[in-house]
């Protein structure tokens, strides 16, 4: 009887040993954003130590530090009034040493339908709170790759969650080109999140889209520790890739309330 091959997605090869950092864009400081950085910081040193180029990140939002923010997001009181950006990336250049980017506005197009220079990277982590600003954030992508040309994005890696439930999707941007396999049947292109699961994100957009105006308010949005629990999960699938080479899995769904999680199969 003849045997179906596992499906498995091989990371583009320049991330194993890259000749300078990787060139990071992380979407969006909040809940789960200043989480990421966090780990993201600890990947870069594991990585570094272990003779990689480690990465370079650019933390993207426009978003300032509020009371509301205190305790369920990585802000202290005394930085209330900052910007969220400014706040994590000084905190963790300083921690660290690094020498991370820092920008206070949206992540967008100019006024030619191009993204800026410094926006530019090989991998987009999104981790903003509405389903219109993903859907942005593809349009800009689907358009950004110009194909065969060592400094085209390849991943983008969007987390996304309601209060108790949440889903990391890893996507290829464009068409990452794979060895050849007798043993996996191997998989070039990841498609969006908008384009797999454009209707989950569609109802899964929050009615009340107003601000909190405090932390209890927030509470009843999203749970203490669910963007916590995402940012952990989707980060380690993010590592495999740098560690392993290759993943048999894009994400996953998690339910925090009754702690399930279901991975997402190549």
């Amino acid at each position: 009887m003849k045997t179906s091959k596992t499906k498995m997605h091989f990371t583009d090869p320049y991330f194993i040993s890259p000749t300078n950092p990787i060139a990071v864009n992380l979407i969006g400081a909040g809940g789960t954003g200043s989480k990421v950085l966090t780990a993201l910081m600890e990947m870069n040193h594991s990585l570094t130590a272990l003779g990689h180029a480690g990465l370079s990140v650019r933390l993207w939002d426009d978003d300032t530090i509020t009371n509301a923010n205190l305790g369920r997001q990585r802000f202290a009181p005394s930085e209330v009034g900052l910007n969220k950006s400014v706040a994590l990336i000084n905190r963790a250049n300083r921690f660290t040493g690094t020498n991370w980017k820092a920008e206070t506005v949206k992540f967008e197009t100019d006024s030619f339908g191009k993204l800026p220079a410094n926006a530019k990277a090989k991998i987009y982590i999104t981790c903003t709170d509405s389903a219109k600003s993903r859907f942005d954030i593809a349009h800009i992508l689907k358009n950004s790759n110009q194909r065969h040309h060592r400094d085209d994005p390849k991943y983008w890696m969007d987390f996304g969650n309601s209060q108790y439930t949440g889903q990391v999707v890893l996507s290829t941007i464009g068409e990452i080109p794979q060895p050849k396999s007798e043993k996996f049947e191997t998989v070039e292109r990841l498609p969006f999140v908008t384009e797999e699961f454009g209707e989950l994100l569609q109802e899964s957009e929050t009615k009340d889209d107003t601000p909190s105006c405090s932390l209890a308010e927030a509470l009843e949005k999203q749970d203490l520790f669910i963007n916590s629990a995402l940012a952990q999960m989707g980060c380690s699938l993010l590592w495999n890739l740098f560690r392993e080479g290759m993943t048999a899995n894009r994400g996953f769904f998690l339910n925090l309330k009754d702690f399930r999680s279901q991975p997402i199969p190549i």
